[in-house]
Protein backbone atom coordinates (compact mmCIF):
# COMPACT_ATOMS: atom_id res chain seq x y z
CA UNK A 1 0.00 0.00 0.00
CA UNK A 2 2.87 2.36 0.65
CA UNK A 3 3.75 1.99 -3.22
CA UNK A 4 0.42 2.48 -4.19
CA UNK A 5 -0.02 5.42 -1.78
CA UNK A 6 3.13 7.12 -3.39
CA UNK A 7 2.15 6.57 -7.06
CA UNK A 8 -1.46 8.10 -6.29
CA UNK A 9 -0.11 11.24 -4.62
CA UNK A 10 2.03 11.73 -7.32
CA UNK A 11 -0.63 11.34 -9.98
CA UNK A 12 -2.87 14.10 -8.16
CA UNK A 13 -0.40 16.64 -7.87
CA UNK A 14 -0.23 16.80 -11.86
CA UNK A 15 -3.90 17.97 -11.77
CA UNK A 16 -2.69 21.07 -9.77
CA UNK A 17 -1.18 22.86 -12.50
CA UNK A 18 -4.85 22.87 -14.47
CA UNK A 19 -6.31 23.83 -11.65
CA UNK A 20 -3.91 26.85 -11.25
CA UNK A 21 -5.08 27.60 -14.87
CA UNK A 22 -8.67 27.72 -14.37
CA UNK A 23 -8.14 30.45 -11.28
CA UNK A 24 -5.99 32.59 -13.72
CA UNK A 25 -8.38 32.25 -16.53
CA UNK A 26 -11.66 31.73 -14.65
CA UNK A 27 -13.95 33.91 -17.48
CA UNK A 28 -12.25 32.59 -20.49
CA UNK A 29 -12.67 28.71 -19.34
CA UNK A 30 -15.86 29.66 -18.80
CA UNK A 31 -16.59 30.80 -22.06
CA UNK A 32 -14.79 27.52 -23.80
CA UNK A 33 -17.26 25.62 -21.74
CA UNK A 34 -20.51 27.21 -22.93
CA UNK A 35 -19.46 27.21 -26.21
CA UNK A 36 -18.52 23.89 -26.11
CA UNK A 37 -21.67 22.83 -24.26
CA UNK A 38 -24.24 24.83 -27.41
CA UNK A 39 -21.94 23.56 -30.35
CA UNK A 40 -22.09 19.53 -28.64
CA UNK A 41 -26.11 19.73 -28.22
CA UNK A 42 -27.01 21.83 -31.41
CA UNK A 43 -28.78 19.17 -33.15
CA UNK A 44 -30.93 17.77 -30.06
CA UNK A 45 -34.44 18.54 -29.55
CA UNK A 46 -33.70 21.38 -26.91
CA UNK A 47 -30.88 22.68 -29.34
CA UNK A 48 -33.23 22.81 -32.49
CA UNK A 49 -35.57 24.29 -30.67
CA UNK A 50 -34.14 27.35 -29.39
CA UNK A 51 -31.52 27.50 -32.72
CA UNK A 52 -27.94 27.05 -30.60
CA UNK A 53 -26.33 27.28 -33.76
CA UNK A 54 -27.47 30.82 -34.27
CA UNK A 55 -25.94 31.47 -30.48
CA UNK A 56 -22.61 33.75 -30.75
CA UNK A 57 -22.27 34.60 -26.61
CA UNK A 58 -23.47 34.42 -23.54
CA UNK A 59 -25.95 37.05 -24.10
CA UNK A 60 -27.32 35.53 -26.78
CA UNK A 61 -27.88 32.50 -24.89
CA UNK A 62 -29.06 34.27 -22.34
CA UNK A 63 -31.78 36.44 -24.37
CA UNK A 64 -32.98 33.02 -26.06
CA UNK A 65 -33.07 30.33 -23.44
CA UNK A 66 -34.84 31.35 -20.01
CA UNK A 67 -34.21 30.03 -16.72
CA UNK A 68 -35.63 26.57 -16.10
CA UNK A 69 -36.93 24.98 -12.65
CA UNK A 70 -37.37 21.43 -12.52
CA UNK A 71 -41.07 21.62 -12.89
CA UNK A 72 -40.50 23.29 -16.68
CA UNK A 73 -37.47 20.98 -17.47
CA UNK A 74 -39.30 17.71 -16.45
CA UNK A 75 -41.27 17.37 -19.87
CA UNK A 76 -38.04 16.51 -21.29
CA UNK A 77 -36.75 14.75 -18.10
CA UNK A 78 -39.86 12.93 -18.53
CA UNK A 79 -39.92 11.35 -22.06
CA UNK A 80 -35.76 10.64 -21.61
CA UNK A 81 -37.74 8.74 -18.46
CA UNK A 82 -39.31 6.81 -20.80
CA UNK A 83 -36.56 5.65 -23.05
CA UNK A 84 -36.27 8.55 -25.86
CA UNK A 85 -33.17 10.02 -26.35
CA UNK A 86 -31.58 12.99 -28.30
CA UNK A 87 -33.67 15.50 -26.51
CA UNK A 88 -31.32 17.41 -23.89
CA UNK A 89 -28.14 15.87 -24.56
CA UNK A 90 -27.13 13.85 -27.53
CA UNK A 91 -25.23 11.25 -25.80
CA UNK A 92 -27.74 8.11 -24.59
CA UNK A 93 -29.16 8.98 -21.34
CA UNK A 94 -28.58 5.43 -18.68
CA UNK A 95 -28.92 6.93 -15.48
CA UNK A 96 -30.79 9.14 -13.65
CA UNK A 97 -29.39 10.73 -10.32
CA UNK A 98 -32.98 10.75 -8.01
CA UNK A 99 -32.69 13.89 -5.78
CA UNK A 100 -33.25 13.93 -2.70
CA UNK A 101 -34.33 17.82 -2.53
CA UNK A 102 -35.68 17.69 1.38
CA UNK A 103 -38.34 15.50 2.31
CA UNK A 104 -40.50 16.87 -0.67
CA UNK A 105 -42.75 13.90 -1.66
CA UNK A 106 -42.13 14.29 -4.93
CA UNK A 107 -38.95 12.63 -6.01
CA UNK A 108 -36.45 15.07 -8.93
CA UNK A 109 -34.84 13.00 -11.50
CA UNK A 110 -31.82 14.36 -13.10
CA UNK A 111 -30.37 13.14 -16.18
CA UNK A 112 -26.81 11.97 -15.79
CA UNK A 113 -24.68 11.35 -19.08
CA UNK A 114 -21.56 9.48 -19.36
CA UNK A 115 -19.50 12.96 -19.72
CA UNK A 116 -21.14 14.33 -16.65
CA UNK A 117 -20.05 10.90 -14.73
CA UNK A 118 -16.33 11.15 -16.43
CA UNK A 119 -15.96 15.25 -16.98
CA UNK A 120 -17.44 16.13 -13.67
CA UNK A 121 -18.54 13.57 -11.17
CA UNK A 122 -15.51 11.33 -11.32
CA UNK A 123 -13.17 14.57 -12.15
CA UNK A 124 -14.50 15.82 -8.83
CA UNK A 125 -13.40 13.03 -7.01
CA UNK A 126 -9.84 12.78 -7.87
CA UNK A 127 -9.45 16.91 -7.82
CA UNK A 128 -10.80 16.16 -4.12
CA UNK A 129 -7.86 14.01 -3.59
CA UNK A 130 -5.67 16.39 -5.48
CA UNK A 131 -6.44 19.14 -4.21
CA UNK A 132 -6.19 17.56 -0.52
CA UNK A 133 -2.42 15.97 -0.87
CA UNK A 134 -1.48 19.24 -2.60
CA UNK A 135 -2.48 20.67 0.67
CA UNK A 136 -1.03 18.04 3.16
CA UNK A 137 2.19 16.34 0.76
CA UNK A 138 2.85 13.91 4.04
CA UNK A 139 -0.27 12.65 3.84
CA UNK A 140 -0.97 8.28 4.49
CA UNK A 141 -4.42 8.21 3.14
CA UNK A 142 -3.80 5.99 0.23
CA UNK A 143 -1.85 3.80 2.70
CA UNK A 144 -5.45 2.53 4.40
CA UNK A 145 -9.13 1.96 2.11
CA UNK A 146 -12.03 5.18 1.99
CA UNK A 147 -15.00 4.66 3.27
CA UNK A 148 -17.88 6.16 1.24
CA UNK A 149 -21.46 5.40 2.35
CA UNK A 150 -23.52 5.12 -0.78
CA UNK A 151 -27.27 5.01 -1.75
CA UNK A 152 -29.31 2.49 -3.69
CA UNK A 153 -30.37 2.10 -6.90
CA UNK A 154 -32.79 0.13 -9.42
CA UNK A 155 -34.57 -0.40 -12.57
CA UNK A 156 -36.08 2.75 -14.34
CA UNK A 157 -39.69 0.93 -14.47
CA UNK A 158 -40.93 3.67 -16.66
CA UNK A 159 -38.34 2.67 -19.26
CA UNK A 160 -40.08 0.14 -21.49
CA UNK A 161 -36.66 -1.21 -22.66
CA UNK A 162 -35.97 -1.66 -19.04
CA UNK A 163 -32.14 -0.60 -20.02
CA UNK A 164 -31.73 2.44 -17.72
CA UNK A 165 -31.88 3.05 -13.70
CA UNK A 166 -32.05 5.51 -11.38
CA UNK A 167 -30.88 6.22 -7.49
CA UNK A 168 -29.22 8.67 -5.27
CA UNK A 169 -26.17 9.92 -6.99
CA UNK A 170 -23.62 8.35 -4.81
CA UNK A 171 -24.75 4.75 -5.81
CA UNK A 172 -24.83 5.98 -9.74
CA UNK A 173 -20.66 7.29 -9.16
CA UNK A 174 -20.37 3.81 -7.23
CA UNK A 175 -21.85 1.98 -10.02
CA UNK A 176 -20.07 3.13 -12.10
CA UNK A 177 -16.42 3.59 -10.88
CA UNK A 178 -13.11 2.64 -12.83
CA UNK A 179 -11.35 -0.44 -11.20
CA UNK A 180 -8.62 1.90 -9.58
CA UNK A 181 -10.74 3.59 -7.28
CA UNK A 182 -12.87 0.38 -6.20
CA UNK A 183 -9.38 -0.73 -5.39
CA UNK A 184 -8.92 1.56 -2.45
CA UNK A 185 -12.58 2.31 -1.20
CA UNK A 186 -14.61 -0.24 0.88
CA UNK A 187 -17.23 -1.70 1.88
CA UNK A 188 -18.30 -4.15 -0.69
CA UNK A 189 -20.41 -2.32 -3.82
CA UNK A 190 -22.71 -4.92 -2.85
CA UNK A 191 -22.98 -3.61 0.84
CA UNK A 192 -22.70 -0.43 -0.50
CA UNK A 193 -25.38 0.08 -2.83
CA UNK A 194 -28.44 -2.01 -0.65
CA UNK A 195 -31.59 -0.93 -0.27
CA UNK A 196 -32.62 -1.27 3.16
CA UNK A 197 -31.00 1.37 4.81
CA UNK A 198 -30.82 0.03 8.48
CA UNK A 199 -29.25 -3.26 7.54
CA UNK A 200 -27.03 -1.46 5.37
CA UNK A 201 -25.63 0.48 8.62
CA UNK A 202 -25.12 -2.91 10.25
CA UNK A 203 -23.31 -4.47 7.41
CA UNK A 204 -21.49 -1.51 7.02
CA UNK A 205 -20.23 -1.19 10.70
CA UNK A 206 -19.30 -5.13 11.12
CA UNK A 207 -18.03 -5.31 7.56
CA UNK A 208 -15.60 -2.30 8.62
CA UNK A 209 -14.38 -2.33 12.10
CA UNK A 210 -11.55 -4.69 11.48
CA UNK A 211 -10.19 -2.72 7.71
CA UNK A 212 -7.36 -0.12 7.75
CA UNK A 213 -9.94 3.13 7.17
CA UNK A 214 -8.19 6.38 6.16
CA UNK A 215 -10.89 8.66 4.84
CA UNK A 216 -14.68 8.64 5.59
CA UNK A 217 -16.86 10.54 2.96
CA UNK A 218 -20.67 11.08 2.95
CA UNK A 219 -23.44 13.36 4.28
CA UNK A 220 -22.50 14.17 8.20
CA UNK A 221 -25.87 13.06 9.25
CA UNK A 222 -25.67 9.39 7.91
CA UNK A 223 -22.10 8.89 8.83
CA UNK A 224 -22.73 9.61 12.57
CA UNK A 225 -25.35 6.94 12.32
CA UNK A 226 -22.47 4.52 11.05
CA UNK A 227 -19.93 5.41 13.50
CA UNK A 228 -22.19 5.39 16.48
CA UNK A 229 -23.05 1.97 15.01
CA UNK A 230 -19.45 0.86 14.99
CA UNK A 231 -18.46 1.83 18.44
CA UNK A 232 -21.34 -0.06 19.72
CA UNK A 233 -20.59 -3.34 18.26
CA UNK A 234 -17.04 -2.92 18.70
CA UNK A 235 -17.43 -1.71 22.51
CA UNK A 236 -14.94 1.53 22.10
CA UNK A 237 -15.43 4.60 23.70
CA UNK A 238 -13.95 6.34 19.95
CA UNK A 239 -13.90 5.81 16.97
CA UNK A 240 -9.82 6.26 16.97
CA UNK A 241 -9.75 2.92 18.66
CA UNK A 242 -11.36 1.09 16.07
CA UNK A 243 -9.56 3.44 13.01
CA UNK A 244 -5.96 4.52 14.68
CA UNK A 245 -5.14 6.03 10.92
CA UNK A 246 -8.44 7.84 10.30
CA UNK A 247 -7.14 11.22 8.62
CA UNK A 248 -9.99 12.92 7.21
CA UNK A 249 -13.61 13.55 6.20
CA UNK A 250 -15.04 14.68 3.23
CA UNK A 251 -18.50 15.57 3.53
CA UNK A 252 -20.82 17.24 1.81
CA UNK A 253 -25.04 18.19 1.29
CA UNK A 254 -25.57 19.73 4.60
CA UNK A 255 -23.43 22.42 6.51
CA UNK A 256 -20.86 20.67 8.93
CA UNK A 257 -20.74 23.32 11.52
CA UNK A 258 -23.68 22.16 13.30
CA UNK A 259 -22.34 18.86 13.76
CA UNK A 260 -18.47 19.93 14.39
CA UNK A 261 -18.87 18.95 18.42
CA UNK A 262 -20.46 15.74 17.36
CA UNK A 263 -17.72 14.83 15.71
CA UNK A 264 -14.88 15.82 17.94
CA UNK A 265 -16.68 13.80 20.48
CA UNK A 266 -16.38 10.28 18.23
CA UNK A 267 -13.20 11.39 16.66
CA UNK A 268 -11.29 13.22 19.72
CA UNK A 269 -8.24 13.90 17.80
CA UNK A 270 -6.97 17.49 17.46
CA UNK A 271 -5.19 16.09 14.02
CA UNK A 272 -8.34 14.90 12.39
CA UNK A 273 -9.16 16.87 9.24
CA UNK A 274 -12.66 18.10 7.91
CA UNK A 275 -13.00 18.79 4.27
CA UNK A 276 -16.18 20.82 2.24
CA UNK A 277 -17.49 20.01 -0.77
CA UNK A 278 -20.20 20.79 -2.93
CA UNK A 279 -21.55 17.51 -4.61
CA UNK A 280 -25.21 17.58 -5.45
CA UNK A 281 -27.17 15.50 -7.74
CA UNK A 282 -26.39 17.91 -10.54
CA UNK A 283 -22.78 18.25 -10.36
CA UNK A 284 -19.95 18.49 -8.99
CA UNK A 285 -19.56 22.18 -8.34
CA UNK A 286 -17.43 22.93 -4.92
CA UNK A 287 -14.17 21.99 -3.49
CA UNK A 288 -12.29 23.31 -0.15
CA UNK A 289 -9.23 24.44 -1.39
CA UNK A 290 -6.90 25.78 1.74
CA UNK A 291 -6.53 23.95 5.21
CA UNK A 292 -7.00 27.23 6.98
CA UNK A 293 -10.59 28.10 5.45
CA UNK A 294 -13.67 26.01 4.65
CA UNK A 295 -14.27 28.06 1.70
CA UNK A 296 -15.07 26.63 -1.33
CA UNK A 297 -13.12 26.72 -4.60
CA UNK A 298 -15.74 27.18 -7.47
CA UNK A 299 -14.76 24.03 -10.21
CA UNK A 300 -14.92 25.98 -14.10
CA UNK A 301 -13.43 23.23 -15.91
CA UNK A 302 -16.06 19.69 -15.30
CA UNK A 303 -18.34 21.13 -18.39
CA UNK A 304 -20.79 23.16 -16.27
CA UNK A 305 -21.49 26.76 -16.58
CA UNK A 306 -22.77 28.79 -14.29
CA UNK A 307 -25.38 32.06 -13.82
CA UNK A 308 -26.68 33.28 -9.99
CA UNK A 309 -29.97 35.14 -9.56
CA UNK A 310 -29.43 37.48 -7.18
CA UNK A 311 -32.27 37.23 -4.08
CA UNK A 312 -33.74 40.07 -5.16
CA UNK A 313 -34.77 38.65 -8.27
CA UNK A 314 -35.77 34.90 -6.87
CA UNK A 315 -39.60 35.53 -6.99
CA UNK A 316 -39.61 36.76 -10.47
CA UNK A 317 -41.52 34.72 -13.32
CA UNK A 318 -38.56 35.60 -15.50
CA UNK A 319 -35.54 36.09 -13.33
CA UNK A 320 -32.00 37.98 -14.63
CA UNK A 321 -29.43 35.91 -13.77
CA UNK A 322 -25.64 37.03 -14.20
CA UNK A 323 -22.59 35.62 -15.12
CA UNK A 324 -19.47 34.62 -12.86
CA UNK A 325 -18.06 38.17 -14.55
CA UNK A 326 -20.69 40.09 -12.58
CA UNK A 327 -21.25 38.29 -9.33
CA UNK A 328 -20.18 40.57 -6.18
CA UNK A 329 -18.43 39.51 -2.70
CA UNK A 330 -21.25 38.84 0.49
CA UNK A 331 -24.42 38.57 -1.65
CA UNK A 332 -26.72 35.91 -1.75
CA UNK A 333 -26.95 34.03 -5.24
CA UNK A 334 -28.77 31.52 -6.44
CA UNK A 335 -27.37 28.69 -8.57
CA UNK A 336 -28.01 27.75 -12.16
CA UNK A 337 -26.15 25.48 -13.89
CA UNK A 338 -25.81 24.52 -18.02
CA UNK A 339 -24.57 21.10 -18.06
CA UNK A 340 -23.22 18.06 -19.82
CA UNK A 341 -25.98 15.82 -19.16
CA UNK A 342 -28.06 18.67 -20.54
CA UNK A 343 -29.49 20.92 -17.91
CA UNK A 344 -30.06 24.16 -19.46
CA UNK A 345 -29.99 27.16 -17.20
CA UNK A 346 -31.73 24.90 -14.51
CA UNK A 347 -32.15 26.69 -10.72
CA UNK A 348 -30.73 24.24 -9.02
CA UNK A 349 -32.77 25.82 -5.31
CA UNK A 350 -28.98 26.28 -4.01
CA UNK A 351 -27.99 29.50 -2.97
CA UNK A 352 -24.58 30.73 -2.28
CA UNK A 353 -22.34 33.49 -1.14
CA UNK A 354 -18.70 34.29 -2.75
CA UNK A 355 -16.31 34.98 0.00
CA UNK A 356 -13.30 35.64 -3.06
CA UNK A 357 -13.29 36.97 -6.40
CA UNK A 358 -10.29 36.14 -7.45
CA UNK A 359 -10.36 33.16 -7.40
CA UNK A 360 -13.76 32.62 -7.24
CA UNK A 361 -14.59 30.88 -4.16
CA UNK A 362 -17.85 29.83 -2.47
CA UNK A 363 -19.93 29.56 0.85
CA UNK A 364 -23.24 27.33 0.60
CA UNK A 365 -25.73 29.64 2.37
CA UNK A 366 -28.96 27.76 1.91
CA UNK A 367 -31.73 26.78 -0.36
CA UNK A 368 -34.11 29.50 -2.20
CA UNK A 369 -37.03 27.43 -0.75
CA UNK A 370 -35.76 26.50 2.83
CA UNK A 371 -35.43 29.74 4.40
CA UNK A 372 -37.72 31.53 7.04
CA UNK A 373 -39.52 34.94 5.90
CA UNK A 374 -42.83 34.96 7.41
CA UNK A 375 -42.52 38.33 8.73
CA UNK A 376 -39.55 40.00 6.57
CA UNK A 377 -36.94 38.82 8.96
CA UNK A 378 -35.25 36.49 5.82
CA UNK A 379 -33.86 34.05 8.03
CA UNK A 380 -31.46 31.63 5.90
CA UNK A 381 -29.94 28.63 6.60
CA UNK A 382 -26.34 30.29 7.04
CA UNK A 383 -27.65 32.14 10.07
CA UNK A 384 -29.26 29.37 11.50
CA UNK A 385 -26.65 26.71 11.34
CA UNK A 386 -24.10 29.89 12.47
CA UNK A 387 -26.59 30.63 15.85
CA UNK A 388 -26.87 26.83 16.75
CA UNK A 389 -23.59 26.57 16.45
CA UNK A 390 -22.50 29.47 18.67
CA UNK A 391 -25.67 28.46 21.12
CA UNK A 392 -23.95 24.97 21.26
CA UNK A 393 -20.51 26.51 22.35
CA UNK A 394 -21.97 28.77 25.25
CA UNK A 395 -24.32 25.52 27.15
CA UNK A 396 -21.62 23.08 26.11
CA UNK A 397 -24.20 21.21 24.13
CA UNK A 398 -23.79 18.79 21.04
CA UNK A 399 -26.86 18.78 18.83
CA UNK A 400 -27.95 15.73 16.57
CA UNK A 401 -30.82 17.78 14.42
CA UNK A 402 -32.82 19.96 14.03
CA UNK A 403 -35.58 22.42 12.41
CA UNK A 404 -37.18 25.65 12.49
CA UNK A 405 -40.35 27.09 11.39
CA UNK A 406 -43.01 29.93 12.10
CA UNK A 407 -45.35 30.96 14.26
CA UNK A 408 -47.83 32.36 12.82
CA UNK A 409 -49.54 36.11 14.04
CA UNK A 410 -52.97 35.28 15.56
CA UNK A 411 -55.51 37.63 17.22
CA UNK A 412 -53.71 39.47 20.25
CA UNK A 413 -51.14 37.43 19.79
CA UNK A 414 -47.66 38.01 18.58
CA UNK A 415 -45.41 35.91 15.51
CA UNK A 416 -42.26 33.82 16.34
CA UNK A 417 -40.30 30.66 15.29
CA UNK A 418 -40.68 27.48 16.57
CA UNK A 419 -37.59 25.07 16.83
CA UNK A 420 -37.61 21.51 17.11
CA UNK A 421 -33.77 20.30 18.52
CA UNK A 422 -32.19 16.91 19.48
CA UNK A 423 -29.54 17.07 21.43
CA UNK A 424 -26.88 14.49 21.20
CA UNK A 425 -25.58 16.03 24.74
CA UNK A 426 -28.59 18.46 26.16
CA UNK A 427 -27.58 22.56 26.60
CA UNK A 428 -26.43 23.35 30.41
CA UNK A 429 -29.49 25.54 30.55
CA UNK A 430 -32.34 25.30 27.65
CA UNK A 431 -33.19 28.84 28.18
CA UNK A 432 -29.54 29.90 28.21
CA UNK A 433 -29.12 28.14 24.67
CA UNK A 434 -32.34 29.93 23.63
CA UNK A 435 -31.43 32.93 24.82
CA UNK A 436 -27.71 32.61 23.10
CA UNK A 437 -29.50 31.55 19.64
CA UNK A 438 -31.40 34.27 19.53
CA UNK A 439 -29.51 36.91 20.41
CA UNK A 440 -26.46 35.28 17.46
CA UNK A 441 -29.65 35.67 15.43
CA UNK A 442 -29.82 39.27 16.03
CA UNK A 443 -26.38 39.89 15.00
CA UNK A 444 -26.16 38.44 12.22
CA UNK A 445 -29.24 39.39 10.24
CA UNK A 446 -30.61 43.08 10.77
CA UNK A 447 -33.96 41.73 9.71
CA UNK A 448 -34.98 39.39 12.30
CA UNK A 449 -33.07 41.85 14.89
CA UNK A 450 -35.65 44.70 13.53
CA UNK A 451 -38.80 42.56 13.69
CA UNK A 452 -37.16 41.06 17.47
CA UNK A 453 -37.03 44.89 18.59
CA UNK A 454 -39.30 45.61 21.86
CA UNK A 455 -40.76 42.15 20.19
CA UNK A 456 -42.64 44.51 17.65
CA UNK A 457 -43.09 41.61 15.30
CA UNK A 458 -41.25 38.51 16.39
CA UNK A 459 -41.37 37.18 20.11
CA UNK A 460 -38.28 35.01 21.26
CA UNK A 461 -38.28 31.88 19.70
CA UNK A 462 -39.87 28.69 21.39
CA UNK A 463 -37.59 25.50 21.12
CA UNK A 464 -38.63 21.83 21.42
CA UNK A 465 -35.89 19.53 23.22
CA UNK A 466 -36.67 16.18 21.68
CA UNK A 467 -35.75 12.41 22.15
CA UNK A 468 -32.81 10.97 20.39
CA UNK A 469 -34.15 9.74 17.06
CA UNK A 470 -36.55 11.21 16.77
CA UNK A 471 -35.80 12.80 13.38
CA UNK A 472 -34.56 9.29 12.45
CA UNK A 473 -38.47 7.77 13.08
CA UNK A 474 -39.41 10.84 11.40
CA UNK A 475 -37.07 10.61 8.10
CA UNK A 476 -38.08 6.72 8.71
CA UNK A 477 -41.70 7.09 8.27
CA UNK A 478 -41.27 9.04 5.18
CA UNK A 479 -39.50 6.49 3.41
CA UNK A 480 -36.48 9.12 3.56
CA UNK A 481 -33.39 7.69 5.72
CA UNK A 482 -29.92 7.29 3.81
CA UNK A 483 -28.69 8.49 1.01
CA UNK A 484 -27.99 12.34 0.28
CA UNK A 485 -31.61 12.98 1.65
CA UNK A 486 -31.67 15.87 4.71
CA UNK A 487 -33.81 17.05 7.31
CA UNK A 488 -34.97 20.15 6.09
CA UNK A 489 -33.59 22.92 8.14
CA UNK A 490 -36.06 25.44 7.67
CA UNK A 491 -39.36 25.76 6.09
CA UNK A 492 -41.84 29.18 5.73
CA UNK A 493 -44.63 26.79 6.42
CA UNK A 494 -45.60 24.41 8.87
CA UNK A 495 -45.57 21.52 7.15
CA UNK A 496 -42.80 19.74 8.70
CA UNK A 497 -42.43 20.62 12.01
CA UNK A 498 -46.35 20.31 13.10
CA UNK A 499 -45.73 16.38 11.54
CA UNK A 500 -42.61 16.11 13.63
CA UNK A 501 -44.33 17.50 16.87
CA UNK A 502 -47.57 15.30 16.07
CA UNK A 503 -45.11 12.22 15.68
CA UNK A 504 -43.72 12.96 19.02
CA UNK A 505 -47.07 13.48 20.64
CA UNK A 506 -48.09 10.06 19.32
CA UNK A 507 -45.21 8.56 20.41
CA UNK A 508 -45.68 10.57 24.70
Amino acid sequence: MQLINSILTWVMKKRIHQIELFMKYPHEVQEEVLKKLLATARYTEFGQHYSFEDLVNYEDFKKRVPVHTYEQIFPYIDRLMRGEQNILWPSEIKWFAKSSGTTNARSKFIPVSSEAIEECHFKGGKDLLSIYVNNFPETKIFDGKGLAIGGSYQVNEFDPTESSHYGDVSAVIMQNLPPWAEFIRTPSLEVALMGNWEEKIDKIASGTAKVNVAHLSGVPTWTVLLLQRILELEKKNNILEVWPNLEVFFHGAVAFKPYKNLFRSLIPSDQMRYWETYNASEGFFGIQDQKDSEEMLLMLDYGVFYEFIPIEEWDKEYPDAVSLADVELGKNYAVVITTNAGLWRYNIGDTVKFTSLTPYRIKISGRTKHFINAFGEEVIIENADTAIAFACEHTNAVIDNYTAAPIYLEKSKRGGHEWIIEFKKLPDSLEQFTLALDDKLRKINSDYDAKRSHNIALVAPKIHSVAEGTFYNWMKKRGKLGGQNKVPRLSNSREYIDDILATVEAVN
